[in-house]
C-alpha cells in the first residue's frame, strides 16, 4: 500500500520527506494514536483517523493506540477557550474499558497494541517530571493559539494543563512510536512528541494530521463534550436520524470523511439519505441500514409512530410528574426534559403537552415521543 491511501485526507505530514523514510526502513513501524475516554463513545468523527490507522495496518504495520487514562485526568487544552472539567476516576476508567472494546469495531486486533497511558505516566517521579518539562519553553507552549489567546484575554491557564504537551509526548517515548497520527487538533502535542523523543535515545516520530470532521451542528467540530456527534455505537435508528440532521453545506465533508468517496450528484436529501444509509451499513449492516431508512421514513418524513417502542412503566403516584418521565424513559435530565416541554417537543399519542405534572389516566397506554426520534409506550 502506497502512502496516498495512509495519508487520505492528512492536512499535515511532517517533517517533509520523513514518512517516506519511515516507511523505507523495511521493518513494521509503530504508528501511534491517543484518545482520552473524557466520554463513553467513539464518534465517527474519531473514526476518520482509526481508519487510517486501520489503512497502516493492512499495509503491515502496528498500530499502537494509547487510552489515556492518566492524562484525561489533566484535560487536553486543546482547542479549549477554559480548562475542562474534572472527571471522576471512576466514569474515566468504565469509559476508557469501552473506547477499547469499540476500537476493534474498525482496527485488526491482531495488528493493535492497546496502552493505557497510566502504566507510566503513574510511576514519573518528581525528578523525571522535571527533566521531562526541561524538552520545552514558556514561550513555545504560548505559541499555541489556544494557550495564546487565553493569555491574552487573560483567561486562567493552569499548570496542569501546561504539563498536557509534555505527557503526551513521554507517551511516544513509552511505546517508542514511528509515526503519531491525530486531528488537526492536536499538531502542536504531536510536534512536542518529536522534541521529547531525542531526548530519551529516540529517533523523533513523523506527524500525521487529518482533516476534522464537523460535527451534526455543521459548525464545530464533532465532540462528546459538545454533543454534536454520531457514537459508532449506538443503535441504527439513532444514527440514521442524526445523519439526516445534519445542514446541506456539510454533505460533502461527510461523504468524504465518514465513507472515504465523494459525494454523488444528488439532491441534497437524496445525498443525506445515501449517506445516512452509508454511515449505518458501515458500523452495522446492510439490513440495519435499510430497516433504519424505514423507521426514518414513517416516524421523521411522515409523522407517525414507528411500528415497534419499549414499553415504559409509569411511576407510582397521581398525578405523575412528566419530566420524571422523560428523564427515566429516554436519559434526559431533568431540566433538558422540562425545556423539551416548554419548546413544544412533547407529545403524547401525537399531541402537544405542556403540563408539567399530569393525571395517571391520561399517561396509561399513551404514546409518549419526545423530540422526533424518540418513542415510549407507558404501561402501569
Amino acid at each position: 500500500m502506497g502512502a496516498a491511501e495512509l495519508t487520505r485526507n492528512a492536512v499535515h505530514v511532517l517533517p517533509e520527506g520523513e514518512l517516506e523514510k519511515k516507511l523505507e526502513l523495511g521493518r513494521p513501524l509503530r504508528v501511534k494514536l491517543g484518545i482520552d475516554p473524557t466520554g463513553p463513545e467513539i464518534h465517527i468523527g474519531f473514526a476518520v483517523v482509526l481508519r487510517r490507522l486501520r489503512a497502516f495496518q493492512d499495509a503491515g504495520h502496528t498500530a499502537v493506540l494509547i487510552v489515556g487514562d492518566y492524562t484525561a485526568r489533566i484535560g487536553d487544552p486543546s482547542g479549549r477557550s477554559k480548562e475542562r472539567p474534572v472527571i471522576p476516576d471512576e466514569v474515566l476508567d468504565r469509559n476508557a474499558k469501552h473506547f477499547a472494546e469499540q476500537a476493534y469495531r474498525i482496527l485488526d486486533p491482531e495488528r493493535t497494541e492497546i496502552r493505557f497511558n497510566g502504566e507510566w505516566l503513574g510511576k514519573l517521579d518528581y525528578a523525571e517530571l522535571v527533566r521531562l518539562t526541561r524538552t520545552g519553553t514558556v514561550a513555545q507552549l504560548l505559541e499555541r493559539n489556544d494557550f495564546g489567546t487565553r493569555f491574552a484575554d487573560g483567561v486562567p491557564i493552569s499548570v496542569s494543563e501546561l504539563l498536557y504537551p509534555f505527557a503526551q509526548g513521554y507517551d511516544s517515548v513509552a511505546v517508542e512510536a514511528d509515526i503519531e497520527v491525530g486531528g488537526t487538533d492536536q499538531l502542536y502535542n504531536l510536534l512536542m512528541g518529536r522534541d521529547v523523543m531525542p531526548q530519551y535515545g529516540l529517533e523523533p516520530q513523523a506527524v500525521i494530521t487529518y482533516e476534522l470532521l464537523v460535527g451534526t451542528d455543521g459548525v464545530e467540530k464533532m465532540s462528546k463534550s459538545v454533543g454534536n456527534y454520531v457514537g459508532i455505537d449506538e443503535a441504527p435508528d439513532e444514527q440514521f436520524g442524526k445523519v439526516m440532521s445534519i445542514p446541506d453545506g456539510a454533505i460533502d465533508q461527510w461523504w468524504r470523511l465518514g465513507l472515504d468517496t465523494d459525494a454523488p450528484a444528488l439532491e441534497p436529501m437524496e445525498a443525506k439519505l445515501a449517506l445516512a444509509r452509508g454511515i449505518v451499513e458501515r458500523y452495522h449492516s446492510a439490513d440495519a441500514a435499510h430497516s433504519a431508512e424505514e423507521h426514518f421514513t414513517r416516524v421523521v418524513r411522515e409523522g407517525q409512530a414507528p411500528e415497534e417502542m419499549p414499553d415504559h412503566v409509569l411511576p407510582h403516584g397521581d398525578p405523575i410528574h412528566l419530566p420524571a418521565v422523560l428523564a427515566d424513559a429516554f436519559a434526559l435530565s431533568t431540566s433538558d426534559a422540562r425545556r423539551l416541554i416548554a419548546q413544544g417537543g412533547v407529545r403524547l399519542d401525537g399531541e402537544p403537552v405542556t403540563e408539567l405534572d399530569l393525571p395517571r389516566e391520561r399517561l396509561r397506554d399513551a404514546v409518549l415521543q419526545a423530540g422526533k426520534r424518540r418513542f415510549a409506550r407507558l404501561k402501569d
